[in-house]
């Protein structure tokens, strides 16, 4: 470069407008344009240069800072996190939840991992002091990629020696349960496990309420056992002092898809109730929606309360089958059959729980009911030869030994007022009854406490027993109230008694029982009952031989049997009213009106001891020459009481006005209270006026 133009360029020298110097003194306007051009690009390079410098620095300080928080991280003690990690949990399950041991962490992977050791949670201040929890160590492991879209997808989730102790008191409290008194709404939902491990699990539940005690281990892995092709979950132990085994097993877990159904079979055994379930979870690991076809045996269909929390009914051994869905809180099982002691049961049920208490609906038939399977119903037990579990069958020799029908065993009222139902059953057809029954149909409504059977309906081959039964135990002491009409049934088909192969009455018989016990058995019920049993013969016949014998006119009635004489004559009227007042059922009036003689009689049936003491004895309508006329006794248990004569002198022959004036007063009370059109429309009636006629103090009272 030239001096000039080096001078030119020195700084602090202004140039003439329009010109530039050189070395004759002045350049052209042409060539100042390159100049200033050249200029800005240097002055440009004087301030972008330290931009970039300043980027440049600054990208190395955030790569120093990045390095350095990897190194910080790398190197960090993640046991400083035990204390927040503990508090938030506390916070979440309203639990002291502390850890005790090293926690250690993995966070640079598509697949990050933790593991955390000596794990506690503590107990509800309500359950006292110790652990509800404590895990030996907890490793899990989370994918990155589904995290940042907002799934969680767990490769592993694996516990060491966890130790869980659960608790339920009296009260409903329970200890697994985190809501802090909010109901809960949704069942569990988990996410996605690839690998689910319990390893040497230790489980301990007492529920004070279902009465459920269960102490055992806890197993589960992908592959547990050489036979095991994918997951499988094993419990064991004992369940309310019996053997007691799980075995659940699915599909492999590694290839678990949430948008396809998860499958699964399962086993259960507690003590003699056994179930097995092939079934599938929609979407797995939501808990809250599964179904399978299930089988189901056992001695008593009640002994199922301690393992769902449903109050059933007591019943003979069964052995059912059908298909249970889960629909959120909803329990339905569809296509129900199989058997239930000696009968059949199909139909269907649903448990809802979302509710203060689970509500039990269903629809239930029996083609063909067998009347036996109904005592275990009470707490007693099937007669000889029927099926019955070995409970049942030695409450029945202990009831056949005491001579008694009505058995001690006592109500679950707890577990009545712990649910509410509504059940409508059908039985087709009943076999092997006391008394002909052909049908029944109930309608069983549970409504916090209070069990009420309305419609009840018996139906007979001519006529029908209808009314309720209520069972109310929303009180201390359960009360049993039962109102119970017999309507245009006969007499020879109910009272099973043959002479020749032939009845040797027929007639129509209509009944009504109201009675109020109190107590938590059958027996204690009838053992206190108070209330009033009438029965009513409005018009019939008998065997003339029979009649006469009632009268105890032994030389008429035995040579009309011993001549095979069939002819017969009519029943003008039978009613007999019975009061009961704390147990003792008082025979008051008793009268049987047939052509020859009038019968009467008087007693008590003491329900607490199931004895029957009964005196009846014969009016005769004509003066008999040769008669005995000694009444008859009716005396001893009810299932095995005994007829005789009560020994002394015979009674003097007396008219039908002394029978007539003496019983027959209070019929027309007795009848519209059978039968509100019995009074007018039966033989009694006549029989009420011919008393009248013939002096008796006949009064008439209206209902």
């Amino acid at each position: 470069m030239s001096q000039d133009a080096f001078h030119d360029l020195r700084p602090g020298r202004r140039k003439p407008s329009g010109e530039v110097a050189s070395r004759s003194g002045r350049r052209p306007l042409a060539r100042a344009g390159a100049w200033t051009q050249a200029r800005f690009v240097a002055a440009r390079e004087r301030i972008v240069e330290p931009r970039h410098r300043g980027l440049k620095i600054a990208g190395a300080v955030l790569a120093v800072l990045t390095l350095a928080l990897i190194i910080l991280i790398a190197i960090w003690d993640w046991n400083w996190f035990r204390g927040p990690i503990g508090r938030l949990a506390s916070a979440r399950m309203h639990r002291e939840v502390t850890l005790e041991g090293d926690l250690k962490a993995h966070p640079f992977s598509w697949q990050p991992w933790a593991t955390a050791e000596d794990i506690r949670v503590k107990k509800p201040a309500w359950a006292g002091a110790g652990d509800m929890a404590r895990v030996d160590r907890l490793s899990v492991r989370i994918r990155l990629l589904p995290l940042l879209k907002g799934d969680v997808d767990l490769p592993l989730l694996q516990f060491d020696r966890p130790v869980v102790t659960l608790l339920r008191d009296e009260q409903g409290r329970a200890s697994w349960d985190f809501s802090d008194g909010r109901p809960v709404t949704e069942p569990l939902k988990l996410p996605p496990i690839r690998n689910f491990v319990i390893k040497d699990g230790k489980l301990s539940v007492t529920d004070q309420i279902r009465g459920l005690s269960f102490e055992g281990t806890i197993n589960a892995a992908e592959q547990l056992g050489a036979r095991s092709r994918g997951f499988a979950l094993v419990g064991q132990g004992r369940f309310n002092r019996e053997a007691f085994k799980l075995d659940v097993t699915g599909g492999p877990l590694l290839n678990i898809d949430k948008s396809r159904p998860y499958p699964f079979n399962a086993e259960l055994r507690s003590g003699r109730t056994t179930m097995t379930a092939v079934g599938a979870v929609p979407k797995p690991f939501d808990l809250g929606q599964f179904h399978m076809n299930a089988s189901l045996k056992g001695q008593d269909l009640a002994d199922l309360y301690a393992l769902t929390g449903v109050a059933l009914p007591n019943t003979p051994p069964y052995s059912l089958r059908g298909r249970l869905e889960r629909d959120g809180l909803l329990y339905k099982v569809n296509g129900l059959d199989g058997r239930v002691g000696s009968s059949d049961l199909s139909g269907a049920i649903s448990v809802n729980t979302a509710g203060e208490r689970p509500m039990l609906r269903g629809k239930l038939k029996s083609n063909s009911l067998d009347f036996a399977d109904l005592g275990a119903l009470f707490g007693g037990a099937p007669v000889t030869g029927q099926v019955a579990s070995p409970e049942q069958a030695a409450i029945a020799r202990d009831l056949r030994a005491q001579q008694r029908m009505m058995p001690d065993t006592t109500l679950a009222v707890d577990r009545i007022r712990a649910m509410d139902a509504d059940v409508d059953y059908r039985a087709e057809s009943i076999r092997n009854t006391p008394v002909q029954l052909r049908s029944a149909v109930v309608h069983v409504k549970l409504d916090n406490g209070l069990l009420r059977a309305e419609p009840l309906r018996l139906d007979l081959p001519q006529g029908r027993v209808s009314g309720y039964i209520q069972l109310n135990a929303r009180r201390a002491l359960p009360v049993t109230d039962l109102d119970l009409r017999l309507s245009n049934a006969r007499l020879e088909q109910l009272v099973p008694v043959k002479f020749d192969g032939r009845s040797p009455f027929q007639g129509g018989l209509v009944a009504r029982a109201r009675l109020t016990g109190t107590g938590n058995s059958v027996h204690k019920a009838f053992a206190s009952s108070n209330g009033e049993v009438m029965v009513a013969i409005p018009g019939g016949e008998i065997r003339k031989a029979f009649a006469e014998l009632m009268g105890v006119n032994v030389v008429k009635g035995l040579g009309l049997l011993l001549s095979d004489d069939q002819s017969s004559t009519p029943i003008r009227c039978g009613v007999a009213r019975l009061d009961a007042k704390g147990g003792v059922f008082e025979v008051k009036n008793l009268v049987f009106d047939t052509g020859p003689v009038v019968v009467s009689g008087a007693g008590r049936i003491n329900m607490a001891t199931e004895r029957l003491d009964l005196r009846v004895k014969g009016h005769p309508k004509k003066f008999r020459l040769v008669r005995a006329i000694v009444p008859i006794t009716v005396k001893g248990p009810l299932m095995a009481s005994k007829v005789g004569v009560e020994p002394g002198a015979a009674i003097a022959q007396g008219g039908v006005a002394v029978a007539l004036g003496t019983l027959l007063t209070p019929l027309a009370a007795i009848l519209p209270f059978i039968d509100p059109g019995l009074a007018k429309d039966a033989n009694c009636a006549a029989l009420i006026s011919e008393a009248g006629r013939q002096g008796a103090p006949v009064a008439t009272v209206r209902h």
